[in-house]
């Protein structure tokens, strides 16, 4: 049975044919490989879909089957996604650094027999652990670099196969009709993916999300930012991620744009200058690592440089926003602005890729107020959206227009909210999941009874702005023995501000007192340290430089001086801090996937520490298992510093409240 573009798109493979009909010779997917960008168009890449679909089902592939897809954001990878939907089967992305347990464990629960894999290493990986999975029949990898004298009874590169299909419709006319007909048989209520959430609160769950509800939320997100097939996003995130998933490949199912891939996440950032995207997202991590580029950029230039470009970033603080709102702004206000927009603000957008960015969002965790600023006052589009993996990501999202730091935004188009008695914010969205894999229990445990999704977050909606407002995880946010409300996420996303500190793990629930532990960023302190005349030898013993606690202790003592002046969390200000020997990493699990911190896990690790901040003690003896690269283990001692602190006069903020 023959598609056509007015055949109902309930699934992907389906706008992937639209598309094919509409864009036929637009870009749909670009790759910058060994140094030169390839393209390929819509009608392009049904082709290979198409050819690469009719591979897998000569290797067995069948419908409601799992595949697993491991790797980073390639062509090929996400045509593997395509392939599997388009035969009926369930891609299930993994992230390209898990290591071999995660991978075990993914593959395992999710009972995947084929997988789609980038290269050696994740090859290796899964051999490695192949024992464990008795159901993976073929892996299918994409860069044959370092393969060629394996066993390739289960191995197969993914051009042989999609060659393998192509030669085979080519060969036989009945197949294409086959396969038209397969792709008229994929239902919108089929599932679409399983993605795994990164784990916060314990082991990963499978979210499984349907075609018709991924594609309904996609389709209203397109509509609310006005994105088409002239728009351009550069696919940077991790596949796995439900940000990439959404953002890169659902919408650009539906908009028709093009999605860039860089050549490695190493050039990633180049690449995005290169590619100069019109559409783009980054999770705050992301801009403070671009931030605190630019700023040791700056400490290496020109005493003339830098007081012109700490001259006209007051300037932006001071007009940029409201210039970006469109709001009034006087004559000498616009040129000051315009001058800095020639000399500061334009260049700089160059280096860092945005020049062409039209819209812009940031997600994933709560993004600090002066950064979410810093990026809009220098005329970067830069919104805010609020959302989950059960919801298929947009629950709140900011308007043009309406855009505050301290918010994210109005419930997003179709999307029901409200606040439980204990404050946790509750949803329905069009594209919220259908359950967990396997998982009815806790599927269960997560739905009210009459529908709505417990979203674990704590929030409040503005009563001037009728915004949505985050106050932190629910389970997280608690009170000093005093009374105090404590929000550890709004005191580490101040402390992250600084260039200088790259994580921050704060702790005071039924304590005295706020305590931190301080990660530095090697980056931008290596720089500090080099322009400084201090020297170390590794990570721990600049960690652990009496000059470094200088600088975070100056840091630290801002960060109280703003909290003083916040009437509801004046009390909250940091009494001990203490800077991590090593940096916290997802292979120790100390940090999700998406670089989110697991709280317990590091209370659990850290114990000794926490306990020294909060008796009284100067310093503390620590020994942490570390995970090398080549998944061998480690041990690392220390003897870590406790620095304390004085607190801020609160007066002001008491003026405030009266």
């Amino acid at each position: 049975m023959a598609l056509n573009a007015a055949a109902k798109a309930d699934t992907f493979p389906k706008l992937l044919v639209r598309n094919a009909e509409l864009f036929a010779t637009r870009p749909a997917m670009r790759h910058k490989d060994l140094g030169i960008w390839q393209t390929w168009t819509w009608a392009e890449t049904l082709a290979i879909v198409r050819a690469y679909a009719v591979g897998l089902n000569r290797l067995g592939v069948k419908r409601g089957e799992t595949v697993a897809v491991v790797g980073g954001n390639r062509p090929k990878l996400y045509w593997s996604v395509m392939a599997a939907q388009m035969l009926g089967a369930i891609p299930v992305p993994v992230y390209a650094d898990a290591v071999a347990e995660e991978l075990a464990f993914v593959l395992d629960h999710a009972e995947a027999r084929f997988a789609a894999v980038e290269d050696q290493e994740q090859v290796d990986k899964i051999l490695s652990v192949i024992a464990r999975l008795p159901r993976v029949e073929m892996l299918i990898y994409d860069e044959p670099r370092g393969l060629r004298d394996y066993d390739h009874s289960r191995l197969r590169a993914i051009d042989r196969v999609i060659e393998d299909g192509a030669q085979a419709l080519a060969g036989d006319p009945a197949l294409a009709a086959w396969l038209d007909n397969e792709i008229a048989a994929g239902k919108g209520s089929d599932p679409s993916i399983i993605l795994y959430t990164s784990g916060t609160t314990g082991q990963s769950k499978g979210v499984v999300v349907t075609g018709e509800r991924a594609i309904k939320a996609a389709s209203d997100s397109v509509a609310f930012d006005r994105l088409s097939e002239n728009d351009v996003a550069l696919a940077y995130l991790p596949l796995a991620w439900v940000g990439d998933h959404y953002l890169n490949y659902c919408q650009g199912l539906v908009a028709g744009f093009c999605t860039a891939c860089p050549e490695s996440s190493e050039t990633a950032m180049a690449d995005l200058r290169e590619i100069g995207p019109t559409y783009y997202f980054a999770p705050p991590r992301t801009l403070e690592l671009l931030l605190t580029r630019v700023m040791i950029r700056m400490e290496d230039a020109g005493l003339l440089k830098q007081k012109l470009f700490h001259y006209f970033i007051g300037v932006a603080r001071k007009y940029g926003e409201r210039i970006l709102n469109r709001e009034r702004v006087s004559l000498v206000g616009r040129i000051l602005y315009g001058i800095g927009n020639l000399l500061v603000y334009g260049p700089l957008k160059n280096v860092l890729g945005f020049s062409r960015v039209r819209v812009a969002y940031t997600a994933g965790e709560a993004i600090g107020p002066e950064l979410f600023t810093f990026y809009r006052s220098i005329g970067v589009n830069l919104k805010q959206l609020y959302g989950q993996t059960e919801a298929f990501i947009c629950v709140t999202a900011q308007p043009d227009g309406q855009i505050y730091p301290d918010t994210v935004g109005p419930p997003f188009p179709n999307v029901d909210i409200r606040i439980a008695e204990n404050g946790e914010i509750q949803f329905r969205s069009p594209g919220m999941f259908v359950g967990y894999f396997k998982d009815e229990a806790r599927t269960a445990e997560v739905m009210t009874p009459d529908g709505y999704i417990k979203s674990g977050d704590a929030g409040f909606f503005d009563e001037k702005t009728g915004h949505l407002k985050i106050i932190d995880r629910a389970r997280d946010v608690g009170r000093l023995n005093d009374g105090t409300l404590f929000a550890p996420k709004y005191i580490e996303n101040k402390l992250k501000f600084y260039p200088n500190i790259r994580e921050a793990v704060a702790y005071g629930d039924k304590r005295d007192f706020v305590a931190v532990m301080i990660n530095i960023d090697l980056t931008a302190v290596s720089s500090w340290a080099e322009r400084n005349n201090v020297t170390y030898a590794s990570y721990q013993e600049l960690a652990g430089h009496p000059r470094v606690y200088d600088m975070i202790e100056r840091h630290v003592a801002e960060v109280n001086r703003a909290l003083a002046d916040d009437k509801v969390m004046a009390g909250a200000q940091i009494r001990r801090f203490l800077i991590l020997h090593k940096e916290l990493d997802a292979d120790d699990g100390e940090l999700t996937r998406t670089q989110k911190v697991r709280r317990r896990f590091i209370a659990e690790r850290y114990a000794p520490l926490i306990a020294a901040l909060y008796d009284g003690s100067s310093e503390a003896d620590v020994a942490t298992e570390v995970t090398f690269e080549d998944g061998r283990k480690g041990v690392i001692r220390a003897r870590v510093k406790i620095r304390d602190m004085k607190p801020e006069p609160v007066r002001a903020a008491m003026e405030k409240a009266a």
